[in-house]
């Protein structure tokens, strides 16, 4: 009896051995696996971010070497005028002047009496002589001070550089970011936007990630600029989410032995990347496709609508467009969300575009999809398909677009001989907007929405704007406005035009095709009973 009894206790001490090493092999390795996952996000993240981070400086750089080169006499009228010129054709370059031991001495957008007597001085100097201010009162964006560079005696205020600059890139995710100058003949660094924890300061500058203390990071540094863009997150974050995942990992672990639940857990990583699972949506059509009504802003009927992919990743978590956008851009498949977009949307809404002629669809495309030679056949084959006329169709070249318009300009002219419409996506805030308009011939512009948001506010942002309609206005041009939220932005575009036409939450929130045929059926309902109802702007929904 003893002998029979040693035998099961061994072999059940012998299983209970085997299964606890199983579930903490299965345990450390799905832990190891979650912060790998976390390290490509961080990798994959950074890259957007420094490309962003680059274009800023470019731009910057090129205001401020336009006005260091110039002839004018400093603070001259002719050499504000030139800054004034230079602020329309650069990208987020929202104000520039003159400044000389720390005083201000003249600016493009403020006038003599609202530049004030202090003298300000630069948080850091770059190693290529740059300076870097963010503590000038005039120049907020909501509760943050703008960044404002300094070269020679003229400085470039970055509208778009503040401390929620970063929030957009990863939407609710505990990611963090910071932009850090280096300066100094050993390489010190210092941070200009974002915050950044004493042990990730601690990082050295130059491309890499790994872990430092409690942190996971990822770094990306331009020799150019002299920047650096650090992304992080603490291992209490990476791993807060996934405490039901590493329970289950040890329980299989524990039934199936460790090499078994290694081997899943090794499987699950190589599926749970960022593009992958992208790339398995797409390809599952499980990317949404929502419209977004586009309203006459004079009588409040909706004229068209917008077409807007949306994301929801195998975590259940919404993923911002411009990120995954951008990534697949990055990837080499955003035509892949392009064609799955236009398919979806002359699938839902082909009855409408064929039925009322005066109902116009926007689609998006990027740089890439206006430099591939699918993107005309695509179009053309699933119009023939639907039925759809190319003139109930706009085109929206996007912002990345513009910084590549020659490339973009012939498939831009067959378009237009298609009878399609071309319009200028985020106007005023892309590359050289001016200069894309005399090149290409278009029918539309969209004001971005941070222009219809500084209404009210006497900021820079909104003086521009009036010009900018004028611009508009003079060139004959329709005009869409974006991010109509308030009454008071509806009634200033009201008063500038009867055919100035915009979209907003205070119009419409983006919806499925079916919601958006049930506003149009009613508004036609409401045409019939009421069909000479004309009056101020209206909300849909």
């Amino acid at each position: 009896m003893r002998s029979a009894r040693q035998r099961f206790w061994g072999t059940l001490t012998a299983t209970l051995l085997a299964a606890a090493c199983g579930a903490l092999v299965a345990y450390l390795s799905a832990r190891a696996i979650h912060l790998e996952r976390a390290h490509e996000n961080l990798k994959s993240s950074v890259d957007i971010v420094m490309m962003e981070v680059t274009n800023l400086d470019r731009e910057a750089y090129v205001v401020l070497d336009a006005m260091n080169q110039s002839s004018s006499t400093a603070c001259s009228d002719a050499d504000i005028a030139s800054m004034r010129k230079l602020l329309l054709q650069e990208e987020l370059v929202m104000d520039a002047g003159r400044i000389h031991d720390g005083q201000i001495e003249c600016a493009a957008q403020l006038n003599k009496s609202d530049i004030p007597p202090m003298q300000f001085t630069p948080r850091y100097t770059a190693r290529d002589g740059a300076k870097y201010y963010r503590s000038m009162p005039e120049y907020k964006s909501g509760k943050d001070f703008m960044v404002v560079i300094q070269k020679g005696d003229a400085y470039a205020v970055l509208g778009g550089w503040n401390d929620s600059f970063l929030s957009r890139y990863w939407g609710a995710s505990s990611m963090h970011f910071s932009v850090m100058v280096t300066y100094g003949a050993n390489g010190e660094s210092g941070v200009i936007v974002g915050p950044v924890p004493s042990t990730i300061d601690g990082v050295p500058h130059v491309d890499g990630q790994g872990q430092i203390g409690n942190y996971l990071y990822a770094a990306r540094c331009s020799s150019r600029y002299w920047k650096c863009v650090i992304a992080y997150n603490s291992m209490d974050e990476v791993l807060s989410g996934y405490g039901t995942n590493l329970t289950v990992a040890s329980g299989c672990g524990g039934m199936i032995g460790g090499a078994l639940g290694l081997v899943v857990t090794l499987l699950y990583r190589r599926t749970r990347g960022m593009e992958q699972q992208l790339r398995r949506s797409i390809r599952r059509d499980k990317l949404v496709v929502l419209y977004q009504p586009i309203v006459e802003m004079a009588s409040g009927r909706i004229v068209g609508a917008e077409a807007l992919s949306r994301w929801t990743d195998e975590d259940g978590l919404s993923v911002s467009p411009e990120f995954f956008v951008k990534l697949a851009e990055q990837r080499g498949f955003v035509s892949e969300i392009t064609k799955l977009v236009v398919r979806r949307s002359l699938n839902e809404l082909g009855p409408i575009l064929t039925r009322v002629k005066d109902f116009r669809l926007s689609l998006n495309v990027t740089a890439t999809d206006l430099s591939d030679p699918v993107l005309l056949p695509m179009l053309e084959d699933e119009r023939a398909r639907t039925g759809v006329d190319a003139r109930s169709l706009a085109i929206e070249v996007t912002e990345s677009s513009t910084a590549r318009h020659r490339l973009a300009a012939q498939t831009i002219r067959e378009l237009r001989r298609l009878g399609y419409s071309i319009h200028i996506d985020d106007f005023g805030t892309g590359y050289s907007s001016l200069a894309y308009l005399q090149d290409l011939a278009v029918d539309a512009v969209k004001i971005d929405r941070a222009f219809t948001h500084a209404i009210g506010t006497g900021s820079v942002t909104e003086l521009i704007l009036r010009p900018m309609l004028e611009m508009v206005e003079a060139l004959n041009l329709q005009v869409i406005v974006e991010g109509v939220e308030k009454h008071e932005q509806a009634d200033y575009f009201v008063s500038k035009g009867k055919d100035v036409l915009a979209q907003g939450w205070y119009f419409g929130r983006p919806c499925s095709a079916d919601e958006l045929l049930r506003l149009l059926a009613g508004q036609a309902r409401e045409a019939a009973e009421k069909p000479e109802a004309v009056g101020a702007p209206s909300r849909v929904v």
